[in-house]
């Protein structure tokens, strides 16, 4: 049994914090009317969890559709109506959102037998079509704070309002925005990280959960999508799993790419930002790069950057040291995928030819998905999983750096870096960080050539003056194919490297 004050359905996976974050706001006392904002990507299963809520506790859950605002405003009077019987519904008509919502309100209110939820999914759907929503909505609430709407009601409701257009729900709280300063819950739901993803997809092989992972993520709705096709036990069975789902011009998960890209309504003109992603996807990452990539000026595609970065299409990673160029990668690995590999060998691929596609692209395959996805499944592990006596700290900033050796004229990309607590971006480009540990990520066996570069990236550290090095910092040798005896060796005699493999990356504490 569940210890959460609410149990949670034996149907949600994981999901543990959410689901006590979510029941905890509707159940706690206070307020006639509260208001919470849930938004993530799609597919990460915002609409199933908060169905789960409507069932808990009762009320109306109304999935919105792409349509006009007469007819929108008729669906959602014709929801309001089946409350009671939804064989017999009853006729309930209003003209606008504010009478729409407050009869909808007032109707869960009234057959509550507890605390009750108003669950209006795909929430940017209804606002394309009424401008007026958000302010309608802030009226309600604005309305029960002044203890005049709700002031009957034994029990409280929430009004709980969600999308997957990351863009418009991100904004209903910035700025001068109608809703700003009236949401009690603002919840994010995210993907799960690589090692909930491996139990939710039952992986037992740590090397064939990194491959899936690296495909499709750990994007929930993404099963559902290959349902009745074998989830590859081993790296022998994944290439007959790939031609059988994401190299199938048949299969949803082959156009998921092009459906992501239409989510965000701020994502017009297609054609420049299917450019910029393709340039980041083939491992242009600074803003320099990706502008040069697509014959561009770097100040040419800043808004668009900014718009897929905002519409969860791209991630922009500062330097955790404080360096000035930020790095940009592709969030989604599914869309990754579509755009290194997919995309490619599209005209192969529509004449079902997945085996030749899939040998023809291992090296893309491998340095374009696997190899970044690596890298930022290791700096997961560092920043939720490695303990203080791995990375040297209890809590830290964990993220990449660029260290330029000036004299020689060299750079070196360090995958992993851990900063003392509360240091990293926020602390100013000029604040000098505690380095507790530094690491490179590879695919291939590492050596002790590898640990002889992390000591002398952490030389350079030291000299440029930006950072300082805790102690016995430790050097964080990641590597998916394993390591050379002379480097064990090497690491058995020094109390501040770690070796981490498959094992440790997937199942230490």
């Amino acid at each position: 049994m569940s210890d959460l004050p609410v149990p949670k359905p034996e149907l949600l996976f994981d999901r543990d914090r959410e689901w006590a974050d979510i029941t905890e706001f509707v159940a706690a006392p206070g307020r006639s009317l509260r208001l919470g904002i849930v938004y993530g990507r799609r597919r990460t299963g915002k609409s199933f969890l908060l169905r789960r809520v409507v069932d808990e506790f009762g009320g109306l859950y109304h999935l919105s559709l792409r349509e006009g605002r007469p007819m929108a405003l008729e669906r959602f009077g014709d929801a309001v109506g089946a409350l009671g019987d939804p064989a017999r519904p009853l006729p309930v008509r209003d003209d606008d959102w504010r009478s729409a919502l407050e009869t909808a309100l007032h109707e869960v209110a009234r057959r509550a037998r507890g605390p009750s939820v108003v669950v209006l999914d795909e929430y940017p759907f209804l606002r394309d079509g009424s401008p007026e929503l958000d302010s309608a909505v802030q009226s309600l609430v604005d309305a029960a704070a002044l203890e005049g709407l709700g002031s009957g009601w034994d029990w409280p409701v929430s009004l709980i309002v969600c999308g997957s257009a990351l863009s418009v729900m991100t904004e209903l709280l910035s700025g001068a925005a109608p809703l700003r300063g009236r949401a009690r819950l603002n919840m994010a739901l995210m993907p799960f990280d690589y090692r909930v993803a491996r139990r939710f997809w039952g992986v037992s092989d740590e090397s064939a959960a990194l491959l899936l992972d690296a495909v499709v993520g750990g994007v929930p709705g993404h099963r559902d999508l290959v349902e009745g096709i074998d989830v590859p036990a081993s790296v022998d069975d994944f290439g007959g799993w790939m031609a059988s789902s994401v190299l199938n011009p048949s299969h949803a998960l082959y156009s998921e790419a092009e459906a992501a890209l239409r989510e965000d309504p701020r994502v017009t003109g297609t054609a420049v930002y299917y450019s910029l992603l393709h340039a980041i996807a083939a491992g242009r990452r600074t803003t320099g790069q990706i502008a040069e990539a697509v014959g561009r000026s770097a100040g040419d595609i800043t808004y668009h950057l900014g718009v897929m970065t905002s519409a969860g299409l791209v991630e922009r990673a500062a330097d955790v040291l404080g360096g000035r160029r930020a790095v940009y990668r592709v969030a989604d690995p599914v869309v990754r995928f579509h755009l290194a590999v997919s995309r490619r060998f599209r005209a192969q691929l529509e004449e079902r030819r997945p085996a030749q596609v899939w040998a023809a692209c291992q090296e893309a395959f491998r340095s374009h998905v696997v190899g970044p996805h690596f890298e930022e499944l290791c700096r997961v592990w560092a920043r939720r999983y490695a303990t203080a006596a791995e990375v040297g700290v209890e809590l830290g900033s964990v993220g990449r750096h660029l260290a330029n050796d000036a004299r020689r004229r060299e750079s070196f990309e360090i995958d992993v870096v851990v900063c003392a607590p509360g240091e990293g971006e926020a602390s100013g480009p000029r604040a000098r960080r505690t380095v507790h540990a530094i690491g490179e990520a590879k695919l291939s066996r590492l050596s002790p050539a590898d640990l002889d570069r992390l000591d002398r990236v952490a030389m350079l550290i030291e000299a440029n003056g930006r950072a300082r090095l805790a102690p016995h910092a430790k050097r964080l040798l990641f590597s998916a194919a394993g390591f050379e005896p002379a480097l064990h060796t090497a690491a058995a005699s020094r109390d501040d490297v770690e070796l981490i493999d498959f094992r440790r990356l997937y199942n230490s504490s």
